[in-house]
């Protein structure tokens, strides 16, 4: 039909992969996220991943713009996860947001390649503002 817009017309502005293997938590981080994609202003498309595994599959495959991993991600955790995109021969170009268990894994995030992070419990303000 004319004029109907289908999945495959449609513009993404900003793709967004987030990865935790408790699903409530995926959860509250694209609702947190999606804080930030009302600020830009343009539609965004959500990624997810139970694991760090099925994550780096993704993330290479898709390319996303953010990744927002937890921690406690299984099969890879977020810190493996940065590490592996940020070690690459070619450099996983987008933006990489922790959420960390403690503050004491600061340090971890940094080592990993992460561009930033943020601390459970997650306020979502203040991970929209860090994304």
């Amino acid at each position: 039909m004319e004029g109907m817009v289908g999945p495959a017309d449609r513009m993404t502005g900003v793709k967004a992969l987030v990865i935790s293997p408790d699903p409530e938590l995926r959860r509250l981080l694209e609702v947190a996220v999606r804080t930030a994609e009302r600020r830009t202003g343009e539609p965004w498309e959500y990624l997810e991943a139970s694991n760090g595994i099925y994550a780096l599959k993704i993330a290479w495959r898709e390319r996303p713009d953010l990744v927002v991993a937890d921690e406690i991600a299984s099969g890879a955790g977020a810190f493996a996860v940065a590490k592996d995109l940020r070690g690459a021969t070619e450099p996983f170009p987008g933006a990489i947001v922790l959420v960390l268990a403690r503050a004491q894994d600061e340090w971890l995030a940094r080592w990993s390649g992460a561009d930033a992070w943020v601390i459970k419990p997650v306020d979502p303000f203040e991970l929209a503002d860090t994304v």
